[in-house]
């Protein structure tokens, strides 16, 4: 390493307005193509502590980028302080986004390396999101954090439930991060290291972290975990997990003995930079291509999971679940919602229209009570939020086709009543939409609420969304189409498939698709053993990951340009534009 890299700070945008600060250090020696790395903070940092990490990398060629995480540093904020976690890794899905677009670096050109608690927020974005990046350095990840005050967790929990916006001041010292004791001063004389952390980032880390370990399967990014051998922060045990569980075929974990949390700033920091240096040569040096996940419905994890799922279970657990069906077929029933799952299947149009509603309702005091309990499940008020995400990005794609002056035609092969599309209907008159769905009940539904509400410009329509006859017998070619809450329902890839044929067909090209994905489920197990769908059987599904879905959309020319996921990690809502005719 001969010259110093230059830096430079800027700003870029996040999805909420948000203005966040960030540097970049140019590369000091040219290459054929542009690589980059996005260096990621611990909690209470910022990224001006990267700069000696990123130049004893010695990767010459390479971007550098890192941002001052909402809260911290440069950046706007209440100091430690975010909504909520699902925020933190959408903003890093945008300032890759921003890397990408501003300096013309493609996305599978990038590798991530990110510090602790920004290890745990990078393996949850990767998971989510399914971003093609190269590969990520993941260094002492927060997955389990020592707390080291019995019941600790239990306690922050309920004092986040009294107290909106409450902090905790962090115990840690330099002392506990490094050996070398002038880079210890320099993290405690730091005025811009931020000492508190917000208890609800606190607990939705340790939540998102439980949630990734249970799913590690999903990630097939090239990945290297450098663990430190006497951690004083966080354990080591998850990280171990993590690696065990992980799809990647490209993997490595590195543990470093009598090495403290802080492994980049340790006396003898040059062992784990180096490593890290060497994995990130040898994965942009890799021919190796992505992992394909097409057939995912016949082979695979969560093929292996949907076949345990309709196999026997336990005495116990059959006792259980029994008692269960058992109550929502008689007390249960009582409650208007359970009424409809029982009559119509809990999977049905009629009974998501009256999750979307969320008012409880039911026979006399005690039905409404079930009925609160039942709509504040964690899956329904996931929906709910599928709902807020999946009309904020159909505005935005509304949005895109009016700025280039094309007429806007909707189409939703599946809506059920179709609630949210006679919302969009009645603020924007001047666009079309067809509201499609195979069930009577739901079109007779969604043509009630459409008069009651002096909606005349959209039509509803019987429709089999995976007969390609259907599509063309409609003789209406939109320019935005939806697929919410349907392709979740069907294990078998080849539904899809003929359903994204038959759509596919009926498309102009630069045409927006936006469809819905449940890549984790919290009670999927609980859903397989007690609530029956539409054709009155066990609601048993098979989860696609998100790079499952977005392979299958992505074969027929549809590329994803945007992606909402909700805070409690279940449904994400993606947008694909359609460029090219399969």
């Amino acid at each position: 390493m001969n010259q110093e890299r230059s830096v430079s700070e800027n700003f870029f945008q996040t999805s909420d307005g948000t203005e966040l600060f960030y540097r970049k250090w140019e590369p000091v020696s040219e290459s054929s193509k542009k690589n980059a790395m996005i260096v990621l903070h611990r909690g209470h940092e910022h990224s001006g502590r990267l700069h000696d990490m990123i130049e004893k990398l010695d990767l010459p060629e390479f971007y550098a980028f890192g941002y001052d995480s909402r809260g911290h540093g440069k950046s706007p904020g209440i100091r430690g302080h975010a909504k909520d976690f699902s925020t933190l890794v959408d903003d890093l899905d945008q300032f890759c986004k921003h890397v990408s677009k501003e300096y013309d670096i493609p996305v599978q050109n990038i590798v991530i390396v990110a510090n602790s608690v920004a290890a745990v927020l990078t393996s949850a974005w990767v998971h989510d999101y399914a971003p093609q990046i190269r590969g990520m350095v993941l260094v002492a990840p927060a997955l389990r954090i020592k707390l080291y005050v019995p019941f600790a967790l239990f306690f922050i929990r309920i004092l986040n439930l009294i107290k909106d916006k409450s902090f905790i001041s962090s115990y840690i010292k330099g002392r506990l991060l490094t050996h070398d004791k002038n880079l210890a001063v320099d993290y405690d004389t730091d005025q811009l290291i931020t000492k508190k952390i917000a208890v609800n980032i606190l607990i939705d880390l340790h939540d998102t972290a439980t949630r990734i370990l249970d799913d590690a399967e999903a990630i097939t990014v090239p990945t290297c975990i450098l663990s430190s051998g006497s951690d004083m922060v966080v354990r080591n045990t998850p990280q171990h997990e993590l690696f065990k569980k992980i799809s990647a075929v490209d993997k490595e974990i590195h543990i470093f003995p009598g090495f403290f949390h802080g492994l980049f700033f340790e006396k003898d920091r040059e062992k784990p930079i180096g490593v890290a240096r060497n994995f990130i040569n040898k994965i942009y040096n890799s021919d190796e291509e992505p992992v394909n996940l097409l057939n995912s419905d016949k082979e695979g994890f969560t093929k292996y999971e949907y076949n345990l799922l309709q196999s026997k279970i336990s005495f116990l657990k059959k006792m259980l679940y029994g008692v269960t069906r058992l109550s929502m077929s008689t007390i249960g029933s009582l409650s208007k919602g359970i009424h409809i799952g029982n009559r119509y299947g809990f999977d049905s149009g009629v009974s998501l229209d009256h999750v979307y509603k969320n008012k409880p309702s039911g026979k006399t005091f005690i039905g409404k009570i079930i009925d609160y309990f039942y709509l504040n499940s964690v899956g329904w008020k996931g929906i709910r939020l599928r709902k807020i995400n999946l009309i904020g990005s159909i505005e935005d794609a509304i949005q895109k086709l009016k700025e280039s002056d094309s007429p806007v035609r909707i189409m939703d092969i599946a809506a059920g009543p179709g609630r949210y599309l006679i919302e969009i209907a009645e603020k924007h008159n001047n666009i079309e939409i067809l509201s499609c769905d195979n069930k009577k009940e739901n079109i007779e539904e969604g043509k009630k609420i459409a008069n009651d509400k002096g909606v005349s410009n959209i039509e509803f329509k019987i429709s089999d969304a995976f007969s390609e006859s259907s599509f063309k017998n409609h003789d209406f070619k939109p320019n935005i189409v939806i697929v919410s809450g349907l392709f979740e329902l069907f294990p078998s890839n080849d539904d899809i498939n003929r359903s994204l044929s038959a759509a596919t067909k009926i498309m102009d090209e630069n045409s927006y698709i936006i469809y819905t994905g449940q890549p984790w489920h919290p009670q999927i197990e609980f859903i397989a053993q007690t609530l029956f769908n539409r054709d009155k059987e066990m609601w048993i599904m098979r989860r696609r990951t998100q790079l499952e879905l977005d392979q299958l959309f992505g074969q027929y020319g549809f590329i994803k340009t945007d992606m909402k996921i909700g805070k409690y990690g279940i449904f994400t809502v993606s947008t694909a534009k359609k460029e090219k005719i399969r």
